[in-house]
């Protein structure tokens, strides 16, 4: 994906300004159809489909006002909407609604129908016709086409706002993330070891252009740019990373001084995208996690649900190359180096916050150990030892407190499932409630 791509993705008004143009297309088009093929065919067009211009004028002028209306309506409701997602989900959670394109699809449907019966009103001039017209029949079946849109539309946000909907979604995005990362170390499966780097020729700097977030790298085409060029280029950001201007993000290594030009294969942009970013990806389930186990909304299966499938998550991450990436070609020559976030990294985002906001309720403490359990029996045995350490970790919290009996031998027994998942020796939690 370029970066031409993330900006149309980024402006909401595209789609529904599509839509208004083809409107326009459309009224134009059958104004000419009335005014050039209709007296000529209408032997062969059914009369049912004609109206007199009168008529057209009466029809087209209601149908404008009932358009008009329905997307004002449909406006204040994504308002509405987005507004819920803030407030009761997560501010980062907005994007999910924003960008559904079924959402800028109604609302250019509603403009695009409102616009051709404004225009082709306009057009209706009586002494322009001796006959009738057949441009008020298409505009009855734009507005019975824009009346099952709202049908549909509001089925939408009646799933939309459920919070379980929104987790399916957040998890398939991640997971989608997932699999672009799998599916770029299978191409590299014979890449070098990351001890191998060593870049030859003259060093220079690339640097940020403007101050913002790291949205996306395309790593395959600065490969491609790499190897044309015969260059070393090394990414010293990795996506998700705030950019300041004039920080270094590239290390080009070349056989003589030249000039480069490299802002094609990446986007700055004032907000983080969950395109490439995995924690970001996370922190947004994370985040809707946190606002269940809050005071104000006190929903904690929620959040235990959330931990769960966070837990299958992390653990198809941890099949996943982390950490230095080397991209080479078939000849085994180093083209271009990047830095993925650690396992562990990747594991603390996750919990860090959890660990410390849920340490009040039992259950999100056996959920958290569950969500670990299942990363341990999806993740490569490689990845258990981190997965110990990050229990470890959170049992933290435990320290100085007293559990009830019942809840301290359910978080034993959890504990010492995870310890026998991992191959390690479990410990005794009265070793952190002392």
């Amino acid at each position: 994906m370029s970066s031409l791509s993330y900006w149309f993705k980024e402006k909401f008004w595209v789609t529904p300004a599509i839509y208004s143009i083809l409107a326009v297309l459309l009224s134009v088009g059958f104004f000419y159809v009335d005014l050039l093929l209709v007296e000529r065919y209408k032997d062969f067009i059914p009369s049912i489909l004609l109206t007199k211009v009168d008529l057209a004028k009466t029809i087209m002028g209601t149908l404008s006002g009932a358009l008009l209306t329905m997307s004002t309506f449909t406006f204040s409701t994504i308002l509405v909407v987005l507004t819920m997602y803030s407030s009761q989900f997560s501010p980062r959670a907005l994007k999910n609604f924003v960008h559904d394109p079924v959402t800028w699809r109604v609302l250019g449907v509603f403009l695009g129908g409102f616009i051709y019966n404004t225009l082709s009103l306009l057009f209706m001039r009586e002494h322009l016709y001796t006959h009738d017209v057949i441009s008020t029949f298409v505009g009855i079946l734009i507005a019975f086409f824009c009346l099952a849109t709202f049908a549909f539309f509001i089925h939408k946000i009646a799933t939309t706002v459920q919070v379980g909907k929104l987790v399916d979604e957040l998890v398939k995005d991640t997971e989608e993330v997932i699999a672009r990362s799998k599916k770029l170390e299978e191409k590299e499966a014979d890449a070098p070891a990351p001890g191998s780097w060593a870049p030859t020729g003259i060093k220079q700097e690339i640097k940020g252009e403007r101050d913002g977030y790291l949205q996306f790298v395309s790593l395959e085409k600065v490969k491609q740019y790499a190897k044309k060029h015969e260059l070393e280029i090394e990414i010293l950001v990795s996506v998700g990373d705030y950019i300041y201007e004039g920080m270094p993000i590239m290390n080009v290594y070349s056989k003589e001084q030249t000039d480069f030009s490299l802002k094609e294969f990446y986007a700055i942009g004032s907000e983080r995208l969950s395109g490439q970013d995995i924690p970001y990806a996370l922190q947004k389930l994370v985040e809707i996690a946190l606002r269940a186990i809050s005071p104000g909304i006190n929903d904690p299966n929620t959040a235990n649900d959330i931990l769960l499938r966070t837990g299958s998550l992390l653990g198809k991450i941890g099949s996943i190359r982390t950490g230095t990436l080397i991209l080479a070609d078939k000849e085994g020559t180093q083209l271009v180096k990047y830095q993925f976030p650690s396992y562990q990294s990747i594991l603390y985002s996750v919990f860090f916050q959890l660990s410390h906001y849920g340490k009040e309720d039992i259950s999100v403490l056996y959920s958290m150990t569950d969500s670990l359990k299942v990363a341990a029996k999806i993740a490569p045995q490689h990845q258990h030892e981190t997965i110990w350490n990050m229990q470890l970790y959170v049992l933290e919290v435990l320290e100085g407190q007293k559990l009830k009996s019942f809840d301290h031998q359910a978080l034993q027994n959890k504990i010492d499932e995870l310890a026998a998942a991992t191959n390690q020796r479990s410990i005794v939690l009265d070793s952190f409630e002392a």
